[in-house]
């Protein structure tokens, strides 16, 4: 059995802590093995100015420490982990999710605030949810980490932000948060929330010290998830939302899929067996694109490559 671990991660103090968190448990289930923690700047974290809908933008770096065998698992937001992994690698393990939702940091809730009101996101996704919800505040891009987004609101700079709750939470922040965004205007990024652990497909050892902390529940979710995503055509710029939930042995699962103007928001749902999770996101994927998905998606593309 394998005695030593190195985990890959990001450098920022989020990534760090997502790492910390994943490695306690790896040793509340191996108690003697010995592990360290190597940084690793990735692109999006070199230029804050690249947008998030970019394909393993903070994930490729990661991924060739992995292939290269410097690193034994790397530790991501399972919501920057594109649908296809590279050849050799696979999804290892996934973590119990924490909170899901997005969370608004601002001067007042997202209801009281003024018409006019500037709200920093990075996320076309939740750009279009928020002009739906609250057609009169103004949505800014903004950059960097969950620390700098937040002094912008303290500066006066943003009269709020929306950024993932379960990013909060683990900054032990929850205080700061002005309001937990509700799912039924707000559906999250895929795989929001959870952490993977990524390794190579051959490493038997790494497998054997990893899978036992991997979270049935959450993996299923997470799976048709990235089904309807990869099914449904996104990874480009369309805005595209998914949200499992698993109850006994049934599994429902809400998908969003909007234009990039914001102008068609599509959302429907489907549910099964939770064992069939990844048919579970097909179907909803199929559902959708019969809905008038596929066309979103292609003029999303069609943008991109222009």
């Amino acid at each position: 059995m394998r005695q030593k671990l190195t985990v890959g991660s990001r450098g920022s103090q989020l990534a760090r802590l997502q790492a910390e968190s994943v490695i306690a448990r790896i040793k509340e289930a191996n108690p003697d093995i010995e592990v360290n923690i190597i940084g690793i700047i990735t692109t999006g974290d070199r230029d804050h100015r690249i947008g998030g809908t970019l394909t393993a933008i903070f994930v490729k770096e990661l991924e060739q420490a992995l292939l290269d065998g410097r690193i034994d698992i790397a530790v991501h937001s399972l919501k920057d982990l594109p649908t296809e992994l590279p050849p050799g690698l696979c999804l290892l393990s996934v973590t119990e999710r924490l909170d899901s939702r997005d969370a608004l940091v601002a001067k007042a809730r997202l209801n009281e605030l003024a018409a006019g009101s500037t709200i920093g996101t990075g996320s076309l996704r939740r750009t279009i949810q928020l002009m739906s919800y609250r057609p009169g505040l103004q949505a800014h891009p903004i950059r960097g980490n969950v620390d700098t987004r937040l002094r912008k609101v303290a500066s006066g700079e943003f009269d709020g932000v929306i950024v993932a709750a379960a990013a909060m939470l683990r900054l032990g922040w929850k205080d700061r948060i002005t309001e937990y965004l509700p799912l039924e205007y707000f559906l999250p990024a895929v795989g929001q929330g959870a952490l993977a652990i990524e390794a190579r497909v051959d490493d038997e050892d790494i497998a054997n010290l990893v899978s036992p902390i991997n979270h049935l529940l959450t993996r299923q979710s997470i799976t048709a998830e990235r089904a309807f995503l990869h099914a449904v055509g996104g990874g480009c710029r369309a805005p595209v939302a998914a949200l499992g939930a698993v109850s006994g042995n049934k599994l429902r699962l809400e998908g969003m899929v909007a234009s990039i103007s914001g102008q068609k928001i599509l959302r429907a749902s489907e549910e099964g067996n939770a064992t069939s999770a990844e048919e579970i996101g097909v179907r909803l994927a199929q559902r959708m694109q019969g809905m008038g998905a596929a066309e979103i998606i292609a003029e999303a593309r069609s943008h991109e490559n222009r």
